[in-house]
């Protein structure tokens, strides 16, 4: 890989204005990413803050009833904030704060994002916005609140569908006009170079932890790796330690909403197409014209048209697969978890978990399968339960 390409993908497809930061942000990164000390203080604030390592956890139950692989999880959701976003946003406030920074800007889909944000920016002193679309203001109601008790300005983005794409194009405008103090903490492994490749770094700890998890518990390495994604932060932390393990297979699970065939899906690799957005080149949601279809997913965490330029790179090359889970079976997912381990998973989560439903049957007992639960579903009841047209007050 040179300059962030992912073979044909990634790239810095940015305005002039912007150069001169990005650049910098390389150059530091690639400073501090090799300095001792930096890596000591995030590995401090993983263990000590973030809780890290986070358990791998055998599903007894639910191995128990689908009568197939042995199934582990990943228990993301046990990291302080309660989900995998932990990881990337202490990287990168942490190295905004050693290049002079005092300011962060981020966006948020499920609101996950924006409460790390808020988090790692309490305790390291910054100030803190975070930009949400209007509709997901509304359905993720208690991270809107999380984020104002820790200190963040949430401003709501109206223009467009009010969604994940929207927040973005207002996390990148407003970048753009003040670079001196502020630094842009992107939540997913997407965007200009050289953020895919950071976002993964640090979201690699996943992949890394569940190598050495599962060795020392199965003496050997897992037969599937499953996680879901709509930029794909999670899943290529997932992959990453992985991917030169061609015995192993890697599997995303996308937000197909209504299908994959229907006009209401964010299953961007299954119906996109190559082009340019959000300063990557990737597999995008877009009409034959080259505009950007709105997306839908009843996840707002999935509900983007594009993925990370490194995931659109490992479908092209059949390194890794990729499926799209509708909403109902992501909803059933959800139920099923809940009712079956005591643990009630994220609705982005529950993609992976339905395609685990589906995959661990058709598996030999011997076979392994580790599905990386990036958050917990607290933030997804009251939703879930209008879907299944429940009345509940929050």
């Amino acid at each position: 890989m040179s300059k962030g390409r992912f073979g044909k993908f990634g790239g810095q497809f940015i305005s002039e204005t912007l150069m001169p930061t990005i650049q910098e942000l390389e150059e530091s990164y690639n400073h501090f990413s090799q300095n001792e000390d930096f890596n000591r203080e995030l590995t401090d604030l993983f263990n000590n803050y973030a809780g890290r390592p986070s358990l791998l956890y055998f599903a007894e139950n639910m191995t128990r009833d689908l009568k197939g692989a042995k199934i582990y999880f990943k228990r993301e959701d046990l990291n302080h904030t309660g989900a995998h976003k932990i990881n990337n946003v202490l990287g990168q406030v942490l190295l905004a704060e050693k290049i002079g920074k005092t300011r962060i800007i981020a966006e948020t889909g499920a609101g996950q994002h924006g409460v790390a944000t808020a988090t790692a920016c309490a305790l390291l002193n910054m100030e803190c916005v975070i930009f949400m679309g209007e509709h997901d203001i509304k359905r993720q109601a208690l991270n809107v609140y999380r984020m104002k008790l820790l200190g963040a300005d949430v401003i709501s983005v109206t223009s467009g569908t009010g969604t994940l794409k929207d927040a973005v194009n207002e996390t990148m405008k407003e970048w753009s006009t003040r670079m001196d103090d502020t630094h842009y903490a992107i939540g997913s492994a997407m965007g200009p170079h050289p953020f895919p490749t950071l976002v993964r770094d640090f979201q690699s700890v996943i992949s890394r932890e569940i190598k050495e998890q599962i060795l020392d518990t199965e003496g050997r390495l897992p037969d599937v790796v499953l996680a879901c994604l709509g930029g794909g932060s999670n899943a290529i932390g997932s992959f990453y330690h992985f991917i030169d393990d061609k015995e192993v297979r890697l599997i995303g699970c996308e937000g197909a909403g209504h299908g994959v065939d229907q006009p209401n899906t964010a299953a961007a690799l299954q119906a996109g197409r190559t082009g340019i957005y959000h300063g990557m080149k990737t597999i995008i949601a877009q009409n034959k014209d080259g505009q950007v279809n709105p997306v839908y997913s009843i996840s707002a965490g999935l509900d983007y048209p594009g993925v990370g330029p490194e995931h659109a790179y490992l479908a092209d090359i059949k390194r890794a697969e990729y499926v799209g889970i509708n909403d109902e079976e992501a909803v059933q997912a959800f139920e099923y978890f809940s009712r079956t381990e005591g643990i009630i998973p994220a609705i982005e989560s529950s993609h992976a978990i339905a395609q685990a439903i589906k995959m661990a049957p058709e598996m030999d007992k011997n076979q392994i399968m580790v599905v990386t639960l990036s958050g917990r579903g607290d933030k997804d009841c009251a939703a879930i339960a209008r879907y299944r047209g429940e009345e509940i007050y929050d």
